[in-house]
């Protein structure tokens, strides 16, 4: 894959968790978009928002892999099920870029400990838990998504962890408000441990608010940069997201992280043509953003 390709406007798709939501997937213990892969009968629906988000202008498509890590899994009592269903995510995006070669799939490692903090295991243990879902995903993508991180420390592991496919890879780091990490790192700090393969780096899973916040910080970085947009009210509840989505049983995040209402296709294109103007090549959505955004999104590209 050309590792240029993020240095000329590209579009990533949206989110696809909260899109099965919204499209009638019920939600399941903690598997969130997991549960369309365990539950056969949503496999179509998966294929489906693909292609939408291809219909809609998207350039790359993430695999459905948030929540097939395995601590989600254990969680859930289907760790047993970690390779076919990690498989099956990929097999699905690969089915979506049958009919759209120019199509990049990005192999979406999530944390692999909790959602928007720090993962303090040691590093050890983090590089095992994503060389693992590294290796089932390498021969179906194009490239691999660090999927909303939380640390230097992560970023370090995950690099490590990829090392032998000499595979292109994109970090997604979170930022749920300020300007830091949830480890309280800078992204420019990024800079300093990226390898060639580095294609780009983008906040993952953040308000377009927050973005904007962080302008300064981002124009430091020293390869192509973006976002991935969400439409969440906040990503830091009061005593943490974990404990509010165990708390809440799996439901719906948005119950607990609220959903903006005034986040239309309009608005969320109006803050990416800002963001271009300020350098962004990578332009995205996340959690709560559907195929209509995306489309506003990539008539500015």
């Amino acid at each position: 894959m050309n590792k240029d390709f993020f240095k000329t406007t590209k579009i990533l798709d949206g989110g696809m968790g909260q899109e099965l939501l919204a499209r009638g997937m019920k939600p399941k213990g903690t598997l969130w978009s997991a549960n369309a892969l365990v539950d056969e009968k949503y496999h179509n629906l998966i294929l489906d928002i693909h292609n939408d988000f291809i219909k809609s202008g998207a350039d790359v498509i993430v695999t459905t892999t948030f929540t097939t890590r395995r601590k989600r899994l254990r969680e859930n009592g289907l760790e047993d099920q970690f390779k076919y269903l990690n498989q099956k995510a990929c097999e699905i995006a690969q089915k979506a870029k049958s009919n759209n070669p120019n199509v990049k799939i990005a192999g979406g490692l999530p944390p692999q400990d909790l959602t928007y903090e720090e993962d303090k295991r040691s590093e050890e243990d983090i590089i095992k838990d994503h060389s693992e879902l590294a290796e089932i995903l390498n021969p179906f993508i194009d490239f691999f998504y660090f999927d909303v991180w939380s640390s230097i420390k992560e970023i370090k592991c995950g690099i490590e962890a990829i090392k032998k496919f000499n595979k292109p890879y994109l970090v997604g780091v979170h930022i749920s408000e300020g300007n830091s990490l949830p480890s309280g790192e800078k992204v420019s700090e990024i800079n300093a441990i990226i390898t060639e393969n580095c294609l780009g780096i983008i906040l993952a899973c953040v308000s377009p608010e927050n973005y904007e916040n962080n302008l300064d910080e981002i124009q430091k970085l020293k390869v192509p940069y973006g976002f991935k947009l969400n439409g969440f009210i906040t990503t830091r509840p009061i005593g943490g997201y974990t404990s509010q989505y165990k708390e809440n049983d799996g439901s719906n995040p948005n119950s607990f992280l609220g959903q903006r209402k005034d986040l239309d296709p309009k608005k969320i294109s109006i803050f990416a043509k800002k963001f271009k103007e300020y350098g962004a090549t990578i332009l995205g959505g996340c959690c709560e953003t559907n195929p209509s955004h995306i489309k506003a999104i990539a008539k500015i590209k």
